[in-house]
């Protein structure tokens, strides 16, 4: 049996198009326990939230999950469960806040309209029952009068109260996980402080566990007891948020707390981590992260590093030789075959 409330395995998610292979995720591994909230972080293009539509199987064609991947709910294996099976699974078990939850909302349905279908779904609820449940869960995540908001559309609703309405539908059948994509996108400093502190109350009272996806490193250092960071369709470091915000490991997540903005930082000109993400139908050779490394030498374009300990781990060669760790993002690295 899974000792994890999710636990994810060499999970592999790939798109075979007519231009190639592209391989959006590629062997990631990560685990979730009840009550936690995991922090994933990482530039668009890494893989953040293909991963996470993998998980509820959510992949469109030409996407695919590929042999070899897990992805356990307990001790249920997902990757072999049926179509019907997975939709028992979705918005009950295991629910997700979309990116841009804003345009997610079906614009010709009322809001009470669309979280009753999720109970009536899942929980067999009838028609009275699912519209006063919905408002419950309006009034759960603050929105007041929830009687009249049932009975009003998308359009009707602040940005702020449509992120809401989505938490009350992901929540309505108290799911174990809720993985949330990008969920304060959008939003103000205001009301993204409202809905952080929401979702780390209602993770308290209903004791679920929740992925955090963002690529803001300051709403993940408020939220996450763990965080795993992704690059090129792999997790190049992981930690818990104190080692990770504070003792960065990889060169990729160096230099992304680099380039965050501080409160109290001296007046200086911010890091940035030159190029891209490369095309994930040609990753580099050896490790992904060494055309944009400022430690790279010869070794990081022909071999490829591995993530040997999941709990505190960095891809990253210099594990091996920290003595190459010279210059970096404030200079330039100094390696003899750089």
């Amino acid at each position: 049996m899974s000792a994890h409330l999710l636990r994810v395995d060499n999970l592999r998610a790939y798109f075979h198009t007519a231009d190639g292979v592209v391989r959006a995720v590629d062997g990631v591994s990560f685990s979730l326990e009840a009550g936690e909230t995991l922090g994933i972080v990482g530039e668009s293009g890494c893989g953040k939230t293909v991963a996470c539509l993998s998980i509820l199987r959510l992949l469109d064609p030409p996407g695919r999950i590929e042999p070899g991947s897990r992805i356990m709910l307990r001790d249920r294996e997902l990757t072999a469960a049926s179509e019907e099976e997975m939709r028992s699974v979705r918005g009950n078990e295991i629910s997700m806040i979309f990116q841009e939850p804003m345009t997610s909302l079906n614009p010709v349905w009322t809001i009470g309209d669309q979280i009753a279908e999720t109970l009536r779904r899942h929980r067999g609820a009838r028609t009275a029952e699912a519209r006063r449940r919905a408002a419950d869960m309006l009034r759960l995540v603050g929105i007041a009068v929830p009687e009249q908001r049932l009975d009003e559309y998308p359009h009707q609703f602040s940005g702020g109260m449509r992120q809401r309405a989505m938490i009350a539908m992901a929540l309505a059948c108290d799911p174990s996980v809720l993985i949330a994509d990008e969920p304060t996108t959008a939003l103000d400093v205001t009301i993204q402080a409202e809905i952080l502190d929401l979702l780390a109350g209602l993770q308290e009272q209903l004791g679920m566990g929740l992925v955090f996806v963002s690529h803001d490193l300051g709403v993940i250092a408020q939220i996450a007891d763990r965080v795993i960071v992704m690059y090129a369709g792999q997790v190049v470091e992981s930690g818990t948020a104190d080692e990770i915000f504070s003792r960065p490991r990889h060169p990729y997540s160096e230099g992304l707390l680099r380039a965050t903005p501080r409160v109290g930082r001296k007046m200086q000109r911010l890091s940035v981590i030159p190029g891209s993400v490369a095309s994930p139908k040609l990753w580099p050779t050896g490790c992904r992260f060494h055309p944009r490394c400022p430690y790279v030498w010869s070794r990081c374009h022909e071999e490829v590093p591995a993530l040997r300990d999941e709990a505190r781990a960095s891809r990253c060669w210099l594990e091996e030789e920290p003595a190459r760790r010279i210059g970096g993002w404030d200079g330039v690295a100094v390696a003899e075959d750089r």
